[in-house]
C-alpha cells in the first residue's frame, strides 16, 4: 500500500526493490527508511524551505527525496547505483507528479561530484549517507560547494559522535577537526534501527552541521596536513608526533611554543584555531 502523503511506506519500500531486483548491498551501504514520520521529522529539523536548492547524496529508493519535494525544495539527487538513479524520477512521478520539475537525478559518486554538474549552487545537504563514506562525502562537499551553508545528514552514531566531537574528547580526532575547519557539527538526534529496510546492525543519528568563516590567515591544506600528522600516532605528545612533519622532534617543539601550544599536549587537546595557529607559524620560522 502506499502511503496517501505522497511518501513512502513499508510495503512501498518492499515492492519497489522487488521490482528492481534489488538486493541491498553492504558495501554501497544501502539501508533505506520506509517510515514516513521519520523522513517527515528529518525534513523539518533540516530547515529546508520552498524552492530552495538541496542537495541529496544516496537518495536511494526515494523516501527522502519525497519528502524534501514536498517541502518545496528544488532536489539535486546524487546516486551512484544505476538501477536506483534511473528508477527515481518514475518514483517522484508516480507519488508527487507536481512535483517532478524539481528534481535532478546524476548517476555519480558523491566522492568525486563537481560544482559545476549541478543544476544550481546547493545551500543545504540533506542526505542518509553511506556509514563508510560518510565523512568523506560530507568533506568533499563541503570543499567543493562553498554554497553549502548548512547540512542535516544520517550517519552511524559512532561517526556521528566523531563529526561532532569537541577537543578533549574521547572521539576527538581527524574528522572533528576537519569538519570544524567548515562550521559547527552537532549530534541532535538518535534514529532507531526500526526505521530501515533491511534493519542495520549499527545505531544512527543526525548531525547537524552549520557552516562557519575558516580561521583566519591558514592554507587549509597544511592544517589538515598538520592535522594529519598530529593524530597518526595518537598516544605521542605533539613534540614526538611531528617530529617527521616538522623535520625534527625540536623543531616541532619549537612551533608550538611559538603558537602557544603546550609542546607535550596530545592532538587530542587542540581545537581547529590552535591547529591554524601552529600551521601559520610553521610558514613564518
Amino acid at each position: 500500500m502506499t502511503d496517501t502523503s505522497g511518501l513512502l511506506g513499508a510495503a512501498e519500500i518492499r515492492r519497489l526493490a522487488s521490482a528492481l531486483g534489488l538486493r541491498p548491498t553492504k558495501k554501497l551501504g544501502q539501508n533505506f527508511v520506509h517510515d514516513a514520520n521519520t523522513v517527515r521529522r528529518i525534513v523539518e529539523r533540516s530547515g529546508v524551505g520552498p524552492d530552495e536548492p538541496v542537495l541529496e547524496v544516496g537518495p536511494g529508493l526515494g523516501s527522502l527525496t519525497l519528502g524534501l519535494l514536498d517541502a518545496g525544495a528544488r532536489v539535486a539527487a546524487v546516486e551512484i547505483d544505476p538501477v536506483l538513479a534511473a528508477r527515481l524520477p518514475r518514483t517522484v512521478a508516480e507519488h508527487l507528479p507536481a512535483a517532478a520539475s524539481r528534481l535532478t537525478v546524476l548517476e555519480r559518486d558523491a566522492l568525486r561530484l563537481r560544482a559545476d554538474e549541478l543544476p544550481a549552487p546547493p545551500t543545504s545537504l540533506v542526505a542518509n549517507l553511506p556509514y563508510n563514506v560518510a565523512v568523506p562525502v560530507v568533506l568533499h562537499l563541503l570543499a567543493e560547494l562553498p554554497s553549502l551553508r548548512r547540512a542535516l545528514v544520517m550517519v552511524q552514531t559512532e561517526v556521528a559522535e566523531r563529526m561532532a566531537a569537541e577537543p578533549g574528547g574521547r572521539v576527538y580526532g581527524v574528522p572533528s577537526v576537519k569538519i570544524a575547519w567548515y562550521g559547527t557539527a552537532r549530534k541532535v538526534a538518535a534514529v532507531p534501527r526500526s526505521v530501515f529496510w533491511p534493519v542495520p546492525n549499527v545505531d544512527s543519528a543526525l548531525v547537524a552541521f552549520e557552516r562557519t568563516a575558516p580561521p583566519a590567515d591558514a592554507d587549509r591544506d597544511a592544517v589538515f596536513a598538520l592535522v594529519d600528522a598530529a593524530f597518526a600516532q595518537r598516544r605521542k605528545t605533539l613534540r614526538a608526533a611531528l617530529a617527521s612533519w616538522a623535520g625534527s622532534a625540536d623543531r616541532a617543539a619549537t612551533l608550538l611554543s611559538l603558537a602557544g601550544v603546550d609542546p607535550s599536549a596530545r592532538g587530542e587537546r587542540l581545537s581547529v584555531e590552535a591547529f591554524a595557529a601552529v600551521a601559520r607559524t610553521a610558514t613564518r620560522v
